[in-house]
């Protein structure tokens, strides 16, 4: 769940399909539709996913053009988008949370995602030149002016969700950071969402399986260090990253992945991992696997 609204178990994460290294546009437009036609309901987007020398905002006129080619059954599609972040000339990222950016930022992918209110919008990324608390109030201005319907922030520590808890209340609905099986490091973060009821949404979840897109083109990475998703796989006669995205499922009813995708093929692939419940004892291998031993999350 986000907030009110039911989603599949596993969204789309459309960074590939609009940053350096992406697909034609009919293969990008192909592979939102297969994940449509697997049951993805959630999909993913920023102002800032575009190449070092596009225009912002291109990432999120693919997912409308998409949607808009794919008919009436995308009636049902929650898009989230996300704004604070940019892109520089030599491929870097920026942040910027100054409240008159962000409102300026929202507004303008209403326009281009032709939804108003969005979805769901995301802050990006914590800005350290502007107080945490100020960028979270352009959100709530947002969410009261009816050009967002909910809220979520990304990369983020349990210090901030708190507050954004506290200024943005149950309108938000999600935190998206980094998590997979190679980066683990938003355990607190994990667990924190777990008790207050929020969706997490692990962004680049197949890490130590693929590659992000943040790291050049993806692909299957064979490290003898996350063995035991390899191993998973072979037993059960899927793909690794299948594996790793039902171990995230399994890990909290919180946890809600974005895998990223620019084939169809890995579109469909990643949406069956909703229906790949793990035994226990193989849960417990892959928390086993590096870079550290888990224990269960508790449920809200």
């Amino acid at each position: 769940m986000l907030g009110d609204v039911r989603v599949g178990a596993v969204g789309l994460g459309t960074m590939p399909l609009s940053v350096e290294g992406r697909p034609d546009e009919a293969r990008a437009v192909a592979t939102v539709h297969a994940a449509l036609d697997a049951g993805v309901t959630l999909l993913d987007t920023a102002d800032s996913y575009h190449p070092p020398a596009g225009t912002p905002g291109e990432g999120e006129l693919l997912v409308a053009r998409a949607l808009a080619s794919y008919g009436a059954g995308a009636d049902g599609v929650l898009v989230a988008t996300k704004g604070g972040r940019g892109r520089t000339a030599d491929g870097g990222w920026t942040v910027d949370g100054r409240p008159a950016h962000l409102r300026r930022a929202a507004e303008a992918s209403a326009r281009r995602l032709g939804a108003t209110p969005i979805g769901l919008y995301q802050l990006h990324k914590p800005d350290p030149a502007v107080p945490y608390a100020e960028s979270l109030g352009a959100i709530r201005e947002l969410l009261n002016a009816g050009t967002v319907r909910l809220a979520g922030v990304s990369n983020v520590d349990t210090e901030q969700i708190l507050l954004a808890r506290e200024i943005l209340g149950d309108r938000l609905v999600s935190v998206q950071n980094r998590y997979s099986p190679a980066v683990r490091t938003s355990e607190a973060e994990l667990r924190l969402c777990a008790e207050l009821g929020l969706a997490f949404l692990p962004w680049s979840p197949l890490g130590g399986i693929s590659r992000s897109s943040l790291d050049g083109p993806s692909g299957q990475r064979e490290d003898p260090e996350f063995g035991a998703f390899h191993r998973v796989a072979r037993a059960r006669g899927v793909s690794p990253q299948r594996v790793a995205l039902a171990w995230l499922l399994a890990r909290s009813e919180t946890v809600l992945p974005i895998p990223g995708a620019s084939r169809p093929e890995s579109a469909r692939d990643s949406a069956a991992a909703g229906t790949l419940a793990l035994t226990a004892q193989e849960v417990a291998e892959l928390d086993g696997a590096a870079p550290t031993t888990l224990a269960p999350v508790p449920t809200a």
